[in-house]
């Protein structure tokens, strides 16, 4: 039983808490699967879990507790959870064969989409907790020492972010000079290849003092960029410090007024909520860096219909011409579906010529997999694997092409670079282009943290190499 547990449901026990104070820390492994939000799940469920006594271990042997935080958006998501979680049972079989502890939960997008299915065909497995409720985490495993399975994936009436530790300062500083913070969760665009409305819930947005208020303590623990996320991220709209809505062009202003704050970023757009407030920011605001992601998922007009994404493509261009008019060096980002179902050899050509009017700086691309419950899934004319398989490498090496076109255009200029950790190599440190590629520089160029003057000397196959201007 958990000392620590005790603790907290009964405080008037000395003894107890005595005993609490000195025993040793539970360990704490945290498998991330899928975005970053995910990544940002995972931190926050470890700070969660810090509050109850347990530290992280990147060792999963070690682990007292193994959490798999999951994401469904990809086909045989949830079969590859269930493979992990054979080798996970047979390690906590081990582990009990000599009077040790390992308790194993299933978090994220695959748990809310899969439920009581997980116990059923994992009975090795103690909990299953949704995307919206790990903030309970603390609770649950208290009622999973108790003898109970839990599954725990309604979503929770009041805000999860409100109900969560704040990590001590001293780990933040540990996980680097670069962070991602959630502003908004959630989708209502319902896309009919997608599960994020049905795993992560409707669009709810993040109060803008509590984004501050998050973001203050990064900067105070030495981060220099951060990135806002949200499954629609622009679509973000919350109460802002003088009462009134604010939407996310504003947010972006008052957070490049928190001190050591000198980069921002936010993933992932939707054509449809990019606003006239939120391109002025990209036009007025240095600290709002000039790299956009924003999907189009085909560049045909019928197959943008049938996935249900409500604009054309020739909204799409229009709407980057507006971009680029506000930030000419702005490079962008986009995702691709190949071969939806219904989709001809035409609607790959529209993609394709999609992709060489825009010319992508990065792009990432995916065959169709049907997803249970989305009415993509049940549409006719599933496109056969090997048209998707063939289709999806002439997409990718385009856009190939163009990310290496895009690299070989910086050699020579001179640019600002975050410089973010060291490198592979000794003598080398990394940083973080404008552009979010890695730039390779001489550890002796400046510190970590340090946002320096570069001269791109060369390309990489996926990095830029630099010396100081």
């Amino acid at each position: 039983m958990d000392l620590n547990t005790i603790e907290r449901n009964d405080p008037d026990s000395a003894s107890q808490s005595a005993a609490a104070a000195s025993a040793p820390a539970k360990k704490v492994f945290v498998k991330t699967y899928g975005c970053q939000m995910n990544v940002y799940d995972s931190q926050r469920m470890t700070d969660a879990l810090a509050a109850d006594g347990y530290t992280a271990t990147d060792v999963i042997a070690d682990a007292d507790l193994v959490l798999l935080n999951t994401c469904h958006i990809r086909e045989k998501a949830a079969e590859k959870v269930y493979s992990e979680l054979g080798r996970i049972r047979d390690m906590k079989a081990e582990r009990a064969a000599v009077g040790r502890e390992m308790l194993i939960g299933v978090a994220g997008c695959v748990a809310q989409a899969e439920g009581a299915e997980i116990i059923r065909r994992s009975p090795a497995v103690d909990l299953v907790i949704g995307p919206q409720t790990y903030h309970r985490l603390p609770d649950v495993l208290a009622r999973v020492r108790g003898g109970e399975k839990i599954v725990e994936t309604e979503y929770a009436i009041e805000d999860k972010f409100e109900h969560l530790p704040q990590p001590k300062r001293a780990e933040m500083i540990k996980r680097g000079v670069t962070a991602f913070l959630t502003v908004q969760e959630g989708c209502d665009k319902f896309c009919t290849f997608c599960v994020v409305p049905y795993t992560r819930g409707s669009e709810v947005s993040r109060p803008v003092a509590q984004i501050v208020a998050e973001a203050e303590r990064l900067a105070d623990a030495g981060v220099r960029e951060v990135t806002l996320l949200g499954q629609n991220v622009n679509a973000w709209h919350g109460k802002g410090e003088d009462g009134m809505e604010w939407g996310l062009g504003r947010l972006l202003f008052r957070l490049a007024e928190i001190p050591g704050l000198a980069r921002l970023r936010y993933t992932t757009s939707h054509p449809r909520d990019m606003d006239h407030e939120l391109i002025a920011a990209h036009r007025d605001l240095p600290a709002l860096m000039p790299y956009l992601h924003l999907p189009v998922q085909s560049g045909s007009d019928r197959i943008l219909k049938a996935m249900n994404r409500r604009h054309t493509a020739k909204d799409y261009l229009a709407l980057l011409e507006r971009i680029r008019a506000a930030r000419g060096d702005i490079a962008l980002s986009g995702d691709f579906i190949v071969g939806f179902p219904g989709e001809t050899e035409a609607d790959f050509e529209a993609t394709m010529d999609l992709v060489r009017q825009v010319n992508y700086a990065s792009a990432f691309s995916f065959k169709y997999s049907p997803r249970p419950g989305t009415p993509g899934a049940d549409m006719p004319d599933h496109v056969p694997e090997a048209v998707k398989d063939e289709r999806l490498q002439r997409l990718q090496a385009l856009l190939l092409k163009q990310q290496q076109d895009f690299g070989l255009s910086l050699v020579g200029s001179t640019i600002d670079t975050l410089i973010e950790k060291p490198g592979r190599q000794a003598g080398q440190k990394v940083g973080r282009s404008p552009w979010l590629q890695p730039v390779i520089v001489d550890e002796k160029a400046g510190e970590i943290g340090d946002i320096i003057r570069v001269r791109i000397t060369k390309t990489g196959y996926n990095s830029l190499f630099a010396e100081l201007a």
